[in-house]
């Protein structure tokens, strides 16, 4: 006996056993019988549109954590559906250099930081010497600060901290012109102030902030050569200046008088990236320590300067061809400045696609963060001994100077800062 599943849908009982007819017949029972037998539509209810949602976003959220589990299963850093690998930077937020360092060391150099969706969070991160010599010389005309560094920075202007390509070469040349206005600048704030400063608490036995003493000698510079005025920041009695304590607030306020992703500019303060206010103060201030915690670095510098710049024991007037015969001195402050750079970080935008020495590729208008913390701790670099403090290591057979090309370029970022306190790395 055969049925159709597309017969009509009353319910079909077997043959009636009491009928004369000895052939099967088939009939229906009552109208009640039907009614109760028939089937009945599905009734849909909110409650059960809402399960139904529940489960395909169970279902999604499933899939793309399988997903996550594919993509990351070599990963150094998670990159996590919606948020990207920001849980992973903020987690380690205490020791971000430190991080992104062994992030770099297990990548081969370079790697890219994928942020949040829907945001301009991701960009690309590299420690190798030849994609900053590809930045920074070679490819130099396609990788510029970027439209978003010079509307935040806006007033700084057109000056050389927020140029690009031939406006910022001229002006650094026109820089080196002012050197001799520079270091009579500095020697006068020096001579003035630094040193009665010094002696006055070295004569009470005052315990003083050393790096608080460096900002407002650079302060001072930096006010008398721009404006041809002296705020005297540096004195005996350590005045709150007004303009100092302007000059912070300025910055500060510059974040917030545009309308940027405040992801945008709470990782650039986060990361110090753009940071230059405090460069000068940070580099003097890693340079004395270091130099005070190895105690014959000290004895050969001091020597240096007994040999070269004392006449009949007495400290002989210098100029910037004097100090360049002091080698050592010269060749610590490249040593400090290779383990604390002032800016860990520095960062460029792509103007048009490009691939890295590394083989990377770059799209346009990608942020491009070079680390220079991270790059001399590399032992790929630098050898097993990167994070030990060796002047030595700066000096050639023949006495000199060793220029390491990968890394001069780095050090043309604190050449403009540096050349206040009379630092002349080209000799």
């Amino acid at each position: 006996m055969k049925f159709s599943l597309f017969r009509s849908p009353h319910r079909i009982i077997a043959p009636d056993r009491f009928s004369g007819d000895h052939h099967a017949h088939w009939h229906d029972r009552s109208d009640n019988a039907k009614t109760l037998c028939r089937p009945t539509k599905l009734q849909t209810t909110p409650m059960a549109i809402f399960l139904y949602s529940e489960i395909l976003v169970a279902i999604f959220l499933c899939f793309l954590f399988l997903c996550h589990l594919r993509w990351n299963k070599s990963r150094t850093i998670t990159n996590w559906p919606v948020v990207g690998m920001l849980p992973g930077l903020l987690q380690n937020a205490s020791n971000v250099h430190e991080y992104i360092t062994w992030i770099l060391k297990q990548n081969g150099g370079t790697f890219k930081f994928k942020g949040p969706w829907f945001t301009n969070m991701s960009f690309m991160v590299t420690s190798d010497p030849r994609n900053i010599h590809h930045m920074l010389s070679k490819n130099f005309s396609n990788y510029t600060k970027g439209k978003n560094f010079q509307e935040i920075f806006d007033v700084l202007g057109d000056g050389i901290f927020n140029s690009d390509s031939d406006s910022w070469t001229y002006q650094r040349k026109l820089l080196q012109k002012f050197e001799w206005f520079f270091q009579q600048v500095v020697k006068g704030i020096v001579d003035k102030s630094l040193i009665p400063v010094l002696d006055h608490v070295s004569s009470f036995g005052i315990e003083v902030d050393l790096q608080d003493n460096f900002h407002r000698f650079t302060f001072d510079s930096v006010c008398l050569v721009a404006l041809g005025f002296d705020p005297k920041c540096l004195s005996i009695e350590f005045p709150q200046v007004s303009h100092a304590k302007a000059f912070d607030q300025l910055e500060e306020s510059v974040f917030y008088r545009h309308i940027v992703p405040e992801s945008y500019w709470k990782q650039q303060r986060w990361l110090q990236i753009g940071t230059r206010r405090d460069s000068v103060s940070a580099g003097l201030t890693w340079l004395f320590w270091i130099v005070a915690t190895h105690p014959y670095v000290e004895a050969k510098i001091l020597g240096e300067i007994k040999e070269h710049l004392l006449d009949k024991g007495k400290l002989k007037d210098f100029n910037i061809d004097e100090l360049s015969k002091l080698v050592y001195l010269h060749v610590a402050i490249c040593e400090s400045l290779r383990l604390y750079p002032p800016v860990p970080f520095e960062h460029k935008c792509s103007v048009q696609s490009d691939i890295l020495p590394s083989g990377h590729s770059i799209r346009p208008n990608t942020t491009m963060i070079y680390s220079l913390y991270s790059m001399v701790r590399m032992e790929s670099i630098w050898g097993q001994d990167c994070l030990d403090f060796k002047p030595e290591r700066w000096i050639s057979e023949r006495g000199g100077i060793v220029h390491l090309q990968f890394f001069m370029y780095a050090f043309s970022i604190y050449r403009s800062y540096m050349i206040w306190v009379g630092c002349n790395f080209d000799k």
